[in-house]
Parts: C-alpha cells; structure tokens; sequence
C-alpha cells in the first residue's frame, strides 16, 4: 500500500521530518498500549517491523549478493534512506549470530533518556531483512537505546533454532 509516492505528492515530495513519523509511531504506540497492554503495544510493533524489513529486503536490496556485499548494501540503503548508521560489530559465520548497531536512529536519537528499550519496530525490521537473506528465523534483541542512555541502538540478532524448518 504504499502506492506512487512521486505522483501523489508532486509539490511535497518524500520528504517528511522525524518528528512527524515519531508523532505517528508514538501517539499509535500509546493507544495499543492503553487498549491491550505495553507488552501487545512491542510485540505488534515488532511484527510490523518484520513485515516491512521482508519488503524492504523483497523490493530494495539484492539478495544474491554475497554476505559482505549483502551487508554494504543494507548499510547504505538504510542511509540512504535516512534510517540509521549500521554497524556490522561481529558476525559468526558458523552459527548466523550477529551483533550489530544503528546510529542516529529513526525512532529513538535524541529521545529523553527513560532506562526503556524502545525500539521494537527496528528489532522485527532487522529480524525480516535477516530472514529474506538467509531463509532463517532470527530472534533481533535491542540492548542498547538511546532512550536507555546509549548513543547508538545495539541488537543482538541470533538464528532462532526453534523455528520450524
């Protein structure tokens, strides 16, 4: 549903400050939040962040590519895009695992500092565009946030072994 941006907005373009996307996530994130419980509000956010890192890995990145020329892709992609900074920290090629980190981040740089994880979204983001690439269930854990006192979002993305094959 994402349409034909360019034809549809001919005088505003793409474009649209972070504030106005942060005042949609958050103001959304707080209804579900009141209407089902924070726990539903993050795993909904999560689910969605897959759906759109599958299509995003579907329609804007190149899954043939080798690891390393699959992940400099990602990375300027994301920038491109202005969602954030990836960093590749470690990666282990035998089991998949990998810890990685998004500076400057759409949804969380620059929030107050409140001790939270809240960057779900980005979690089942990485989670979808790990899976189209490499066919397997990732479990994507942010441990570092910007609202938690970090100054990047740091995820731990490991292959989930029980997921079914």
């Amino acid at each position: 549903m994402i349409g034909n941006i360019a034809e549809g907005r001919r005088n505003l373009g793409e474009g649209m400050p972070v504030m106005m996307y942060r005042l949609f996530q958050y103001s959304l994130r707080s209804e579900l939040s009141r209407r089902y419980s924070e726990d539903m509000a993050k795993e909904l956010f999560r689910k969605a962040g897959e759906l759109s890192g599958r299509e995003f890995a579907l329609h804007m990145l190149d899954l043939t590519l080798p690891l390393n020329d699959f992940l400099a892709s990602l990375q300027n992609s994301l920038e491109v895009h202005k969602i954030g900074i990836l960093r590749i920290e470690k990666f282990d090629p035998h089991t998949g695992n990998v810890v990685l980190t998004v500076g400057e981040d759409l949804d969380c740089s620059g929030l107050p500092v409140t001790g939270d994880q809240v960057c779900n979204y980005d979690e089942g983001f990485l989670s979808g565009v790990l899976k189209e690439y490499t066919g397997k269930d990732y479990l994507v854990k942010e441990v570092d946030c910007w609202a938690s006192g970090a100054r990047v979002c740091r995820f731990e993305a490991n292959v989930d072994q029980q997921a079914k094959v």
